[in-house]
């Protein structure tokens, strides 16, 4: 199926659907999936985007900035994942609690405001992924239409990039608990800690990376494409000071690189099997 036809299958699913309320976050996935369902329902579409700490500030003011330059109907739901012992304890399954902890939010509002169905990003590429939330979805009846359209993820960038959205290039972003190693709690000061080290890589002009989370040291992934940059000793001094005012006690560079759900490479198969 050529990328056109999708793009149409995926309107014609959304006319099937009557009325949604969108879980966006402002990623590539979410903000396209709200764009066209904004398109076609109008104000037959409504996008929620759930804040807590776990989503860095950054991230809340770009997803914000977008949705109003898009003139999409946008909510902010307040929820409370991180007073959930089985989210704070974060094991493998912390992503289901979080995603639970969301779509019990929007049901709420959605049953309130009289919407037909909640839909989420979920896109073809992510069926095979190792994603807890997409259990938690499941349990709430939130539907994929990016998914149910058989659109993957370049070719969800791709028809951002031709509707001439700007997001269409935005690097992955998952929360912030996920940076955090799996047995270490989650709170509210270990979130704080993270993010102020991934604004001080945007300030100091990087553009995807993580700082990963293992007590006293950082583990810091930078993009192989701008890693060369890291290996100057001025950038290693700034990088030193930088995360030791933050407070933490060790700083690494992960030669690997920056990749996605890098934590997950310990978890066990039945951890896995289990989180699923």
């Amino acid at each position: 199926m050529d990328l056109r036809k999708k793009q149409m299958r995926l309107e014609e699913r959304l006319r099937e659907l009557g009325s949604v309320m969108v879980a966006y976050s402002g990623g590539i996935d979410s903000a396209y999936l709200a764009y066209v369902a904004h398109r076609v329902l109008g104000a037959a579409m409504q996008a929620v985007i759930a804040d807590s700490p776990s989503l860095a500030r950054r991230q809340l003011a770009d997803a914000l900035a977008f949705a109003e330059e898009q003139k999409i109907p946008l909510q902010i739901l307040q929820t409370a994942e991180l007073e959930r012992a089985d989210y704070a304890r974060n094991d493998a399954a912390r992503c289901f609690y979080c995603k639970d902890e969301l779509f019990k939010e929007m049901e709420a509002e959605r049953q309130r405001l009289g919407f037909e169905h909640l839909a989420y990003g979920m896109n073809r590429d992510d069926r095979g992924d190792f994603r807890p939330g997409q259990k938690a979805a499941a349990l709430h009846r939130a539907v994929a239409p990016l998914a149910d359209a058989e659109l993957g993820k370049e070719e969800i960038r791709e028809l951002a990039r031709s509707a001439g959205l700007r997001v269409w290039d935005k690097p992955a972003s998952a929360c912030l608990s996920s940076r955090v190693e799996y047995g270490t709690a989650v709170t509210r000061e270990v979130l704080q800690r993270i993010e102020d080290g991934e604004e001080l890589l945007a300030r100091l002009g990087y553009r995807q990376f993580r700082v990963r989370y293992h007590g006293e040291l950082a583990r810091v992934e930078i993009a192989r494409a701008e890693m060369a940059k890291a290996f100057s000793l001025e950038q290693m001094d700034a990088l030193v000071a930088g995360f030791k005012a933050i407070g933490f006690q060790y700083i690494t560079l992960d030669c690997e690189g920056y990749r996605s759900g890098s934590m997950n490479a310990v978890l066990r198969v039945d951890q896995i099997r289990a989180a699923q």
